[in-house]
């Protein structure tokens, strides 16, 4: 949930369509998850301390469900002019960096992010077999893995999986913002 930005995605909403590129020279649609039986949205980026201190929970959670068939993505919208380190080549090297197991894709007209209704990185949304929104929020309560407490992502997984709504479907994403290009900013 958000507060400082414009309204949140609202639970039950169908997914935006998108086709964005992908660092590994591809494509990926809206309509490449529509087998899955959850995918999950993450709102990234390369220079968040934010995302750097989540990009291997994001593995472990993506590694953990793959044989279950959810999938994920992170898609970078971050205005790369002012901020040259998230631009497409530096998002290449950070996919190599880190190995990511999931599509990262590049949202450069932030068309996709005021689409999802993003404000943070990360942020996550997480959207069931239907492709309508389950969940929407954090990965869990704690920046350090030592002191993570609330499993809040996978608990919505395991709830979507089993055919159950989400015990709390909204949780408050806390991150940096997405660095939106001049007036390109979404309304309140």
């Amino acid at each position: 949930m958000s507060t400082n930005g414009p309204t949140p995605l609202p639970i039950g909403a169908p997914a935006p369509a998108f086709d964005l590129p992908a660092v590994d020279g591809g494509r990926v649609a809206l309509s490449d998850f529509g087998d899955a039986p959850a995918w999950v949205y993450v709102q990234g980026c390369n220079h968040c301390p934010v995302v750097l201190a989540y990009v291997d929970r994001l593995k472990a959670l993506q590694e953990s469900y793959r044989d279950r068939g959810v999938r994920f993505v992170m898609v970078n919208a971050n205005d790369a002019e002012r901020y040259p380190d998230d631009d497409f080549e530096a998002m290449v090297r950070f996919a190599r960096k880190h190995d990511l197991p999931f599509p990262y894709l590049h949202d450069p007209d932030q068309s996709v992010a005021r689409a999802y209704r993003t404000v943070r990185t990360p942020e996550v949304l997480l959207f069931g077999p239907d492709g309508t929104l389950r969940y929407h929020g954090r990965i869990d309560d704690a920046k350090d893995p030592a002191e993570v407490r609330s499993h809040d992502l996978r608990d919505a997984i395991e709830a979507v999986l089993a055919g159950r709504a989400p015990t709390e479907p909204e949780t408050w994403a806390v991150g940096c913002t997405v660095k939106w290009k001049p007036g390109n900013e979404p309304a309140a």
